[in-house]
């Protein structure tokens, strides 16, 4: 009931302010009485104030909708990177973000120091196609700066749609300039999950973000990549997965985990804590996981690798995660539009922050470009009239391939991992079985 009383409060104060904003009407009683609920009447009054001057004086005449949405904008702004004001059109794109299909140059941004800065680019879009990285800075959108622009106006210059053309001026760790980089918008269908064998017995499981059906796509692969052989391991490849929806990230920490706490949130009030915890049932039975992650790696898929982390379930592998640990509550106002509110923060099993801190890694892996030498000895197939093993034209199709390494080296990495953890146990398993047999 006090809740109420204090809204209505508010609401009358900024009625009346609006109304008879150059009389600066005071009512002592009604002023007195908004102190003590601390409603901030003084600043109202300056806005309403403000918005009369801007109205009466400025150069040229304004509408008076879109002066309130950019306040209201500006106000988000200063919050956080990722609270924001949504238009109806804003915010039925990020309903169709979530489902996997939108149209635009796919691509992941946060807001830093005022410009637009990539997370990650999305799996087979035109910004992946383009080349542009995790950390590259965005300072122009065809003809518009990006600095002081808004996060939720930034993406809306971005798409539009299929076939036409943007150019983005862009700058990347270590270049002393911009360039500018002119892509054509696609239709964005975001396949959220692949998967492969990397070798007989080892899979790889790729999440290149977290979508309503990713949980369900994602033990559906698992469960083939099982009937394709006998499963020794598996690579989770996290790298540059922007994040996504939280329960496509819940349902796939799960996936590998038995039991105990996959992350909670934490809002303001302390009494607003939620536990997202596992399921009894690890698809791999407890075979050896590998998660890589990489700066691109965010949000939800932080949550993913600080879950299996924490609970001892996997190696990460990688560098270290991009550090976003908030929680974002869509919130529907009227005339169809939408507030992007920060409301809680995410913590790891182990009560640790994500937040501008990020994941690190138990095995720091970085990126390299490797060239393989070959060595210069003879072996026993250079020499003449030597026996021919039947496995030779099998081989030599296989050697056609470029080598992992040379082609993704912090995933021939993970494998190396992998193959060890996997080698370790099966000896440890061995060494137990013999110890069983002599006693």
């Amino acid at each position: 009931m006090l809740k109420t009383s204090r809204l209505l409060l508010r609401f009358a104060l900024v009625t009346l302010v609006f109304i008879a904003p150059t009389s600066q009407a005071k009512d002592p009683q009604t002023d007195q009485q908004a102190e003590q609920d601390g409603v901030p009447v003084t600043e109202l009054r300056a806005f309403a104030e403000v918005l009369e001057r801007v109205r009466g004086a400025y150069v040229q005449d304004v509408d008076e909708k879109a002066l309130i949405q950019a306040a209201i904008r500006g106000m988000l702004m200063e919050l956080d990177p990722h609270s924001a004001y949504l238009t109806p059109d804003q915010f039925e794109d990020l309903q169709s973000s979530t489902t996997g299909e939108f149209g635009g140059l796919g691509l992941e941004v946060t807001m830093e120091d005022g410009f637009v800065k990539v997370v990650a680019p999305i799996d087979g879009s035109p910004a992946s196609a383009a080349g542009l990285q995790a950390g590259d800075l965005i300072l122009k959108i065809d003809d518009t700066f990006t600095k002081g622009l808004g996060l939720a106006d930034a993406v809306e210059l971005m798409r539009g749609a299929a076939g036409t053309e943007v150019t983005l001026s862009v700058l990347s760790q270590g270049d002393e300039k911009p360039r500018a980089v002119t892509l054509k918008r696609d239709r964005i269908q975001v396949e959220s999950v692949k998967s492969e064998m990397l070798e007989p017995g080892y899979g790889y499981l790729r999440i290149s973000q977290f979508q309503s059906r990713t949980g369900q796509d994602a033990r559906r692969a698992l469960e083939n990549l099982a009937t394709d052989g006998q499963l020794r391991g598996l690579i989770l490849d996290l790298r540059n997965n922007p994040g996504g929806v939280l329960g496509g990230a819940v349902e796939v920490a799960d996936l590998f985990l038995n039991r105990g706490l996959i992350v909670y949130t934490q809002g303001r009030d302390p009494e607003s804590r939620t536990d997202y915890s596992a399921t009894p049932g690890d698809l791999l039975g407890g075979l050896p996981l590998v998660v890589l992650v990489n700066g691109g790696s965010a949000s939800a898929s932080e949550i993913v690798a600080g879950a299996l982390q924490d609970q001892g379930r996997a190696v990460v592998v990688g560098t270290r995660t991009f550090g976003k640990g908030s929680v974002q509550t869509v919130l529907p106002i009227s005339g169809d539009a939408a507030l992007k509110l920060t409301t809680a923060r995410y913590y790891t099993p182990n009560g640790r922050s994500i937040q501008a801190d990020g994941i690190h890694p138990d095995i720091p892996v970085q990126v390299a470009s490797v060239e393989l030498l070959q060595e210069n000895r003879p072996r026993e197939s250079d020499l003449p009239h030597h026996l021919i093993n039947q496995r030779d034209e099998d081989d030599q199709a296989a050697s056609q391939e470029a080598p992992l390494a040379s082609r993704d080296y912090p995933l021939s990495q993970a494998l190396s991992i992998l193959k060890g953890i996997n080698l370790a146990e099966r000896r440890a398993q061995s060494g137990s079985d013999a110890s069983a047999e002599q006693r």
